[in-house]
């Protein structure tokens, strides 16, 4: 087993699919857990709703519009009494495109 220190870490996983980002989540408490790391998490944040409203014709008809809307979803998992070899861990994982991951030491 190797030596434990007191570092902590949160890791960031934001996404626009949320299936893409919870099988990303699992993939990354699986890695930790096996590092012997404690894990807290993944804590689900309110998902941002972007709505965007366009004309659908350049001048005549003003009623009619078009909406779309971009949501992101966002999870966050803290880690304590990491080791190195969870770093290395990390770095070794496929995670799926379209997920963007941001690990922080606290």
């Amino acid at each position: 087993m190797a030596k434990k220190t007191s570092e902590k870490m949160r890791i960031t996983i934001k996404a626009f699919d949320h299936r893409l980002l919870d099988e990303a989540v699992k993939k990354i408490v699986l890695v930790a857990k096996d590092s012997w790391a404690i894990v807290v998490g993944p804590i689900p944040l309110p998902t941002k709703v972007e709505k965007i409203t366009v004309n659908r014709s350049t001048f005549v008809n003003k009623d009619a519009r078009e909406q779309f809307e971009i949501r992101r979803h966002k999870r966050i998992i803290d880690l304590t009494e990491t080791t190195p070899k969870t770093l290395e861990l990390f770095q070794e994982i496929n995670i799926p495109n379209g997920v963007w991951v941001e690990i922080k030491s606290l």
